[in-house]
């Protein structure tokens, strides 16, 4: 997880204040922070978003290069080749088609158009429900899939009805379909039967109004669709695989109607719709025309402005391998692609959509179709505003009915989502045998599980242990670098001192430790990392200072993101229900690693840096110990994977199997805890096995359940 780098280390404090926005003034002698006190009105991203971002920037850099190179139809073919396998295989691949068992469970007639309610299953005993739009004039037609953004009503939110209606009336046929977590199909569901989703079917209130009555468990499509990427990361997949398998199995349904042309399939979509609109044009071949919408953006300016999103829109190790959002446009060549977009678009930011037309044109042109991808652009903010909604009712009947002309879009009645409803009382989920998300991440999980435990049986521990260390990309203590330590300031107090530390690791990442030094050192010393920062137990009479009059050193770190270090994102979201740090897990994952492994490698440089000052005649000890789930997991797999570094680990409340997520919905905080495809190969508890118990002690463990936020 760390990244080489020439940086000289002596402009290592300009690099670490600059990046924090802080002046390098001095401290209170009496204050146990190591940093200036960060200005709360600098708006800055936090030190370790900075360092993420930066790996990302490089890794983007040299994909950019790549870029350059491909001249010829050859070279394109094989960028593409590369790129869709990539695709496939960070989403885990897909089931087996099964029957959809479709049935039409409503009919509404409308003013040059006419809607049929469907309900499908995409996999056995998981239904979508979508809203099929079909025209007045005789068939067939072209029929083109919406996937819908992250509207709490899903296929009901006005803009998806509106851009239906729309394309129904102009000889299109519109499948739009509820996305999982959205409209009638909500995943995630309280005691009382009710959706934990807030504001679903398009009741009254927002769902920052339902959050703010007390002990209201309610989330939105956003937060929901993370939660179900907690147990799908630990399985090995992404909320993505649900919603891209969704999308085609929608096309399934569509090319099966007598009245739709299955050669002449489109896509466009808003948002999450059109992130899922670029998904499935780069993976289904059968859609001949997209047009995504408000969602494109380069991941160069997506880091520089809003951020990672939400879990389906991140793709691990996708920025590490080479795939850029461009990429969904360069996986269709040559077939038409629309680029719709807000000029004032807060989320997904303007300037990278156009770069993401231009290196498409030039994919394009490479193969002599320039004129098969275009950009609508609309002075309009986020969301399938009029304009958009009328320019990607164009371009699909320009190359899905040969038909060039001005569409306009005229005054069209909206419905209340009742009458869109497919099921008998509104929920797929309280259909009788209806598996949700929650229950196919189980699902697979249970087929894990055995595995796991002949792995574990058959396999000699060494090979074990790396193999854990391939799948999580930690590194040896060896292979890292001995960090620098710099004393910034140093308290005294009766019979030791405290010694304010920067350890740095990185010209951009260091991690400030306080150095609790016992006057008559007995050589024992404690590396002490907590979830809450380095400065729990500090205070004068604490644990810590009991064990340094016994002549313990005590050195006590914030890992990357903690402490100190845990200052939240300008842009952050969701950290309410996932806690701090949601954004940098999301580029730590984009970039193909964990903060467990980054944690993990934090402690082997300090450890390393520590093993300088041991004793020479072998008789110092070196212990670890770990408080909370953030700090546990990391001080776990540093022990496991190092054996011989540590004489002793200490967990104190640290979480004690990764499986148990999948039984809690809402156990959002642990999302940064996870490590993509852990459960493919190994548990907490496997490697905890491979100690010695009696060099371990285990304090409180925390399972899944003891989820604080939002509990229902």
């Amino acid at each position: 997880m760390f990244s080489d780098s020439h940086t000289p280390r002596a402009s290592f404090s300009l690099c670490l204040f600059l990046s924090l926005g802080l002046p390098a003034t001095a401290m209170a002698a009496d204050d146990l922070r190591v940093l200036p006190a960060r200005d709360s009105s600098v708006r800055l991203p936090s030190t370790l978003y900075a360092h993420l971002e930066r790996q990302a920037i490089a890794a983007l850099d040299r994909r950019r290069d790549e870029y350059e190179k491909v001249k010829t139809p050859e070279d394109v073919a094989a960028w593409q080749k590369a790129r869709r396998e990539m695709f496939l295989k960070t989403l885990g691949g897909f089931p087996e088609r099964t029957p959809l068992n479709a049935k039409v469970t409503g009919t509404i007639p409308g003013d040059g158009y006419r809607i049929e309610n469907v309900l499908f299953e995409s996999r056995p005993g998981h239904h979508v429900t979508g809203n099929l739009y079909l025209p007045a004039t005789k068939p067939p037609y072209p029929g083109v899939i919406v996937p819908c953004g992250h509207s709490f009503n899903g296929k009901a939110a006005d803009g998806y009805q509106r851009v239906s209606m729309l394309l129904a009336r102009n000889g299109i046929a519109a499948f739009c379909y509820d996305p999982i977590g959205q409209g009638e199909r909500y995943q995630a569901f309280a005691p009382d039967g009710t959706p934990l989703g807030g504001n679903y079917m398009g009741g009254p209130g927002s769902v920052r109004q339902l959050k703010a009555i007390p002990g209201n468990p309610r989330f939105d499509p956003v937060e929901e669709h993370t939660l179900m990427g907690i147990g799908s990361i630990l399985v090995g997949t992404n909320t993505a695989q649900y919603r891209i398998y969704d999308g085609m199995r929608a096309i399934d349904y569509l090319a099966s109607r007598p009245e739709i042309d299955p050669k002449r399939i489109g896509c466009t979509g808003n948002s999450g719709g059109g992130t899922l609109t670029a998904y499935l044009m780069a993976l289904d071949d059968r859609i001949a025309c997209a047009a995504p919408t408000c969602s494109l953006t380069s991941y160069r300016r997506l880091l520089a402005t809003s951020g990672p999103q939400d879990a389906e829109q991140n793709l691990f190790g996708q920025i590490a391998d080479g795939l850029d959002e461009a990429d969904y446009v360069l996986l269709r060549t040559p077939k038409p692609t629309l680029l719709c977009a807000g000029t004032r678009d807060a989320t997904f930011d303007i300037a990278g959509t156009w770069d993401v037309y231009r290196e498409g044109k030039r994919f394009f042109s490479r193969l002599g179709y320039p004129e098969r991808i275009d950009l609508c652009e609309a002075d309009e903010p986020h969301g399938f505003t009029k304009p958009l909604r009328v320019g990607a009712v164009r371009w699909m009947r320009r190359w899905l009915l040969n038909q060039d002309d001005a569409v306009t879009e005229p005054e069209l009645p909206v419905r209340p989502a009742s009458e869109l409803q497919c099921t008998t009382d509104g929920q797929v989920m309280r259909t009788k045998g209806e598996r949700s998300v929650f229950d196919l991440n189980r699902d697979r999980e249970a087929d894990l599980a055995p595995k796991r435990a002949a792995f574990w049986k058959e396999t000699p521990r060494e090979d074990a242990l790396a193999a854990v260390r391939r799948l999580a990309r930690i590194r040896r203590l060896t292979e890292l670098p001995v960090p620098g330590r710099r004393v910034i300031a140093t308290l005294e107090r009766s019979g030791y001192r405290i010694e304010k530390t920067l350890y740095e690791l990185e010209p951009t990442l260091a991690l400030p430790a306080l150095d609790f030094r016992p006057e008559k050192p007995t050589g024992r010393i404690v590396l002490q990392v907590h979830s809450s920062g380095k400065q729990a137990g500090a205070e004068a009479g604490g644990p810590i200072e009991r064990l340094v009059r016994e002549g313990t050193r005590v050195v006590a770190v914030d890992l990357p993101g903690l402490g100190e270090l845990d200052v939240r994102h300008p842009r952050d979201w969701g950290r309410e229900l996932f806690g701090p740090n949601t954004q940098e897990f999301f580029v730590a994952y984009l970039l193909g690693g964990s903060l467990v492994s980054l944690r993990t490698e934090s402690l082997f440089a300090v450890a390393r840096s520590l093993q300088r000052e041991m004793p020479a005649d072998g008789k110092g000890s070196l212990e670890l110990v770990a408080d909370g789930t953030a700090a546990g997991l990391p001080a776990l797999h540093a022990a496991a994977l190092e054996p011989s570094t540590f004489t002793r680990l200490t967990l104190r409340r640290s979480l004690d199997s990764w499986s148990r997520l999948l039984d809690e919905a809402t156990a959002g905080r642990q999302l940064t805890n996870t490590v993509h495809a852990a459960l493919t190969l190994y548990d907490l508890p496997d490697l905890l096995g491979t100690l010695n118990p009696g060099h371990v002690a285990i304090e409180e463990p925390v399972d899944a359940l003891d989820n604080p936020i939002r509990k229902p």
